[in-house]
């Protein structure tokens, strides 16, 4: 057995309902798993719920409910995201569930036997929103706490600490040896620069039970439960030990055991974690030292994405100005969905969503570019040929093959906007084609049969390696794509892509709209 591409998003917190950040996120990270299944790797992509802490408790305490049962029914609603949006996850984690909490204790348990955490007295300020304390590095320059931070009150308790203090010089050293560890650069570089001018403290990962019940207990200290940064952190460690992973499992050996006949699979360590950037100081930070202390290899790349804003501000209920993923995939499909949040944001800075923006790329792109593209494609095929493939022409070939090596190397550098801008380059290369070649205009001379076969037969093989190009992105659409071409199989190997495929003599189906045009006043 191989390691497999192993790819996570962060998991979600069960405060709220799913929003546009965690939909695109969780888009971004299933386009690159798609992409790596394209070419050929054993993947295994990982999402789920956080679902402990005070806010959690607080939410359902004042719904008249117990935590448990608010959070069943909001994990309900996050792992009804995954198939609205076709995602191809393989595994959905709960911080509730019993292979994640036993984990987390051996985790625990290993750290305290080796004197990496100790017990100590605390007086400071709390600010109970954001469950973190806070020093006067936090204050505004009048001394006061800013907004962000809700009610901030003093308090004074005995805590469990994390020594991570300690592992400041060498996880700067890591991150300046490993150029990828954290990408983008600019991220990267705010990292190092935190770290080069910011000491860091040791790391309170417990609170005590009269204050929070929610939470895993601490297996040593049963009064207190642990914090829950560091049992979210935890779950994309968790999940392979509880497979068995023998790289994962070996680290805890004596604090943990697999659970008798977990299947051995080889995910550990990650090689893509896909986060938003406001928690990239939890993964770059505090994630790399928890594991470093406990000697288990390292993630190999944190993949920080930006934030989403609508018509220029920042979203808010309160203002109304919010995307709801699931009633813009009802009305328009997961493919329209999937595409415009790909094409519209890099990964790295922030985006702007506006519903004028998504009803033009639908109409221009979707419906008028790629739909129009197959549909008069396989129409005059079957019009002209009766759907019967011509010979062999490679007029476009030349033009196709860089593309497919340029969209390649996108896809392995995950440069999602980038290969879709190359693909939509194809789309509109192709609709010329169609243009300048004027294929209704040969059909009416015999003698330029062998031309229309010709034309013919290079739009119908560039709707074929279309198809094989966009699986990771619109899958459904490019699964019909393949359909309507009467191919077998799904579009999901790259290796395909390679200019010839289309076999003269093949029988293509009957075309049918990918994007219907249509007007609407959403999403």
């Amino acid at each position: 057995m191989s390691k497999r591409f192993y790819i996570t998003t962060a998991i979600d917190y069960v405060n709220g309902q799913p929003h546009l950040g965690h939909a695109y996120e969780k888009v971004i990270t299933d386009v690159i798993a798609r992409a790596r299944r394209s070419l050929g790797q054993e993947v295994f992509f990982l999402t789920g719920t956080d679902e402990h802490g005070q806010k959690v408790e607080r939410a359902a305490r004042a719904e008249g409910r117990e935590p448990q049962a608010y959070c069943d029914e909001l994990a309900a609603r996050f792992q009804a995201l995954t198939l609205k949006l076709n995602l191809s996850n393989d595994d959905f984690i709960r911080t509730t569930q019993p292979r994640h909490r036993a984990v987390v204790a051996a985790l625990l348990n290993k750290l305290h036997a080796q004197g990496d955490i100790y017990k100590a007295p605390y007086r400071g300020w709390y600010s109970w929103k954001e469950e973190t304390f806070l020093t006067d590095k936090d204050r505004e320059p009048d001394g006061t706490f800013a907004p962000q931070w809700g009610e901030v009150t003093e308090i004074e308790e005995e805590n469990w600490y994390f020594r991570m203090s300690r592992f400041q010089d060498w996880l700067i050293g890591h991150i300046e040896a490993n150029p990828g560890f954290v990408r983008p650069d600019y991220r990267r570089n705010e990292v190092l620069g935190f770290l080069r001018t910011q000491k860091l403290d040791d790391l309170c990962i417990s609170r005590p039970k009269a204050r929070l019940s929610w939470g895993i207990p601490i297996p040593f200290a049963p009064d207190y439960v642990n914090y829950v940064w560091f049992d979210a952190l935890t779950n994309y460690f968790s999940l392979p030990a509880s497979l068995g992973d023998p790289v994962a499992t070996a680290p805890l050996a004596g604090f943990y055991a697999a659970p008798e006949g977990a299947p051995g699979t080889e995910l550990w360590p990650a090689d893509v974690h896909v986060i938003g950037k406001d928690i990239v100081k939890f993964h770059a930070v505090y994630w790399p030292i928890m594991l470093q202390a406990a000697g288990v290899p390292l993630p190999r790349t944190v993949l920080v994405h930006g934030w989403w804003q609508k018509d220029g501000a920042k979203m808010s209920k309160t203002t109304g100005n919010v995307v709801d993923p699931i009633a813009v995939v009802d009305e328009w499909g997961a493919d329209a969905f999937r595409y415009y949040v790909v094409r519209e944001l890099a990964i790295g800075p922030d985006g702007n969503w506006t519903d004028a923006g998504f009803r033009a790329r639908y109409a221009a792109e979707l419906a008028n570019g790629l739909g129009n593209l197959v549909n008069r494609s396989l129409s005059m095929l079957r019009r002209y040929r009766g759907g019967i493939v011509p010979a062999r022409s490679d007029a476009l070939a030349a033009e196709v093959t860089p593309i497919i090596e340029s969209v390649r190397r996108d896809l392995l550098d995950f440069e999602l906007q980038s290969a879709l801008q190359r693909i939509w380059g194809l789309v509109n290369r192709a609709n010329q084609y169609v243009d300048h070649t004027a294929p209704f205009k040969l059909a009416k001379d015999p003698a330029q049969a062998a031309r229309l076969d010709e034309v013919l037969y290079n739009l119908v093989e560039t709707c074929r390696l279309l198809g094989l190009l966009l699986w990771p992105f619109i899958p459904g659409s490019a699964e019909k794509i393949f359909s309507q071409l009467a191919l077998p199989g799904a579009p999901n190997r790259l290796a395909d892509a390679a200019w010839g495929g289309m076999n003269p003599g093949h029988p293509v189906g009957e075309p049918q709209p990918l994007f219907p045009r249509r007007e609407a006043t959403g999403p």
